[in-house]
């Protein structure tokens, strides 16, 4: 049975959850550089020490709330490794399609204010993009594609075209998300078919 210095701790971690999802919940109408201790503070009903304690600084509460949208978003479109490659990166954007379609404000964040944040946020989202990169260039290479720099920078930069047309575009029925997702895939794969062409 777990002590009172057990619960105690239970229970900080539960708080200071509660506080980082409160941050994520507010990227959906504002900016990242406007949540600030004291407006997150007022939000949550509790001190400033108190976010002061969890999290240090501004800066530090901006890394917890983008760690965090960032791990949701990552889990969220984990392939399927049982899937044959093609299948694995329809199922993957697929389910990417849906995640910004129910949590646009939050993923507009993390590609648009987060970006322009410190380099130690920039860096969470980069390390987001750059593990979508691994993702689909594992599918190449399962196809048979050789493991060469140009298909790294290529299919890196592709990324990067999902994450703006998955900003730009409304994906607000399931048909819009059907054809999004076909573009995104016939992409990728006239980006490879390109790179092979120059062979």
């Amino acid at each position: 049975m777990p002590d009172d210095r057990q619960r105690s701790r239970l229970r900080s971690d539960e708080r200071r959850a509660q506080l980082v999802a409160l941050g994520v919940a507010t990227l959906v109408d504002e900016p990242l550089e406007d949540i600030t201790i004291d407006r997150l503070a007022a939000a949550a009903g509790v001190s400033r020490g108190l976010l002061f304690h969890y999290f240090g600084t501004k800066q530090g509460l901006h890394e917890a709330i983008v760690r965090t949208a960032r791990d949701a978003m990552l889990h969220a479109t984990e392939p399927r490794p049982e899937l044959e490659p093609l299948a694995r990166l329809d199922d993957t954007l697929r389910r990417f399609v849906a995640f910004v379609a129910e949590h646009r404000g939050t993923f507009h964040a993390l590609v648009r204010g987060a970006s322009a944040g410190d380099a130690d946020v920039r860096a969470l989202t980069d390390e987001a993009r750059d593990e979508n990169a691994r993702r689909v260039i594992a599918v190449f290479l399962e196809l048979g594609h050789e493991d060469r720099p140009l298909l790294r920078s290529a299919l890196r930069s592709w990324v990067a075209f999902v994450e703006e047309m998955l900003d730009e575009v409304p994906t607000h029925d399931e048909r819009s998300a059907v054809d999004l997702t076909a573009l995104l895939v016939r992409s990728a794969v006239a980006v490879v078919g390109a790179l092979d062409a120059t062979d």
